[in-house]
């Protein structure tokens, strides 16, 4: 349970000699005031109320905020796919960021690979490119392959490795695959 995992936490830290008692005042891991909304997301998400989602993306809560970005994909539709392209140049939160990159893969419409690209060679976080690189892929996005091939430079290993990963599966759907799912599974 959600209690818990709080509960957990707090032993794990309280018990530890060498932490200090400022230490101890540990921030509530999961607020009420987020299950209170987790609760009402689901009602939302029931009646599939694009709308509300699209508001949660600016939430003060990144956890929501992830959540959110989820939610707006498996609502499905590229119409989804600005919001998500915002999530994903804008947000703070470098794993909110990620969310929404590899989001956008899943997706898998090629009106994502313009804002993809973009994260694979310019966001800060190797995180976030790591993600984008392999979204390319799973997209299946020929046309990044110049973007990829620059990412093979990047100076984080990571990257470099997404990019081969996401290169060699270009590679594969246009020369050996025969089934497009498959092929796209990364």
């Amino acid at each position: 349970s959600v209690t818990g995992v709080q509960t957990w936490l707090f032993r794990s830290v309280s018990y530890n000699d060498n932490i200090s008692e400022n230490h101890l005042k540990i921030v509530e891991v999961i607020p009420e005031k987020r299950l209170a909304l987790f609760a009402e997301m689901e009602d939302k998400y029931e009646k599939k109320d694009v709308d509300y989602f699209v508001k949660l993306l600016n939430n003060e809560d990144y956890v929501v905020r992830t959540r959110a970005t989820c939610i707006l994909v498996d609502f499905g539709g590229e119409d989804k796919i600005p919001y998500i392209a915002r999530v994903l140049k804008n947000d703070e939160n470098e794993l909110v960021r990620h969310e929404a990159a590899f989001s956008l893969g899943q997706m898998g419409y090629r009106s994502a690979i313009p804002h993809l690209e973009d994260a694979t060679s310019n966001d800060p976080s190797m995180f976030v490119r790591h993600e984008a690189a392999i979204a390319l892929g799973v997209v299946g996005a020929k046309d990044a392959i110049p973007t990829l091939t620059k990412a093979l430079a990047d100076p984080s290993q990571p990257v470099v490795e997404s990019a081969i990963v996401a290169l060699s599966n270009l590679e594969f759907m246009e020369k050996l695959s025969k089934n497009e799912k498959f092929a796209k599974l990364t």
